[in-house]
């Protein structure tokens, strides 16, 4: 079984502009995703895809493997879809390009579930971590997602799910973590189906997935780690890679 990881990384990221780019501790987020995934040595080869020179540069001249976006993409799974399209691989795992603390313990929990899958029923695989704090519950920019008893995902969204109308019931609530790992098949369907209503609506891409039918199986991880989304949360992974 062939696995590499793809990187998909813009430089115009809405929430906080140029964020790959800053600096962490001497090197920029965007390279120190690039090590970290490299360094758990799990893949047969890793590579940032992008639709920016700065990034592919950056990449590119500290030793490391880019290619450049040949469209314009709205979602990283089309991005990674166009350049792995004529690659041969079976599994491809999307590692966002602003979490620079990725380890190996959760990127070989999601490419383990198909190794175990004998009868290739699951079409991808993802990560989930259990969240207590209600802010984090109620915050819109925090994808949440339910799943079924064999943690086959359900349903991803920004509001709050499940809805605690019987608040006696102590229903478990997950924060679905942005690593995903794709059989090429469903990764290539997913770039030529058209977006629908939900995932529009929500603005989730895992949706499209599905809304056509797909099979996403949920892997339960207590690594919470740091998304770079906000020049806050480059203050905290900064005092982490300081300390």
């Amino acid at each position: 079984m062939k696995v590499i990881s793809m990187i998909p990384a813009r430089y115009a990221a809405s929430r906080f502009p140029a964020k790959l780019m800053q600096d962490l501790g001497g090197k920029t987020v965007i390279l120190r995703t690039y090590e970290a995934t490299v360094a758990t040595g799990l893949f047969d080869d890793v590579f940032v895809v992008t639709d920016s020179d700065i990034i592919f540069k950056e990449v590119v001249d500290n030793g490391g493997k880019a290619i450049m976006s040949i469209k314009e993409h709205d979602c990283g799974s089309d991005r990674i879809a166009e350049a792995v399209e004529n690659m041969d691989i079976d599994i491809v795992v999307n590692v966002q390009g602003d979490e620079p603390f990725t380890e190996a313990g959760s990127l070989k929990k999601v490419i383990d579930v198909f190794r175990d899958d004998f009868k290739k029923e699951i079409d991808l695989a993802s990560l989930m971590v259990r969240i207590t704090n209600p802010a984090e519950i109620e915050n819109p920019n925090t994808v949440k997602v339910i799943v079924d008893n064999r943690d086959f995902a359900l349903y991803f969204s920004r509001s709050v799910i499940p809805y605690p109308r019987n608040e006696k019931v102590n229903a478990p609530y997950f924060k679905h973590k942005g690593i995903y790992a794709f059989r090429k098949d469903a990764l290539m369907d997913f770039h030529r189906l058209p977006m629908l209503p939900l995932e529009a609506a929500e603005k989730i891409e895992a949706i499209r997935y599905l809304e056509y039918g797909k099979k996403i199986k949920m892997v339960e991880t207590d690594v919470q780690g740091i998304e770079i989304d906000t020049p806050e949360d480059l203050d905290r992974a900064r005092k982490l890679i300081n300390s």
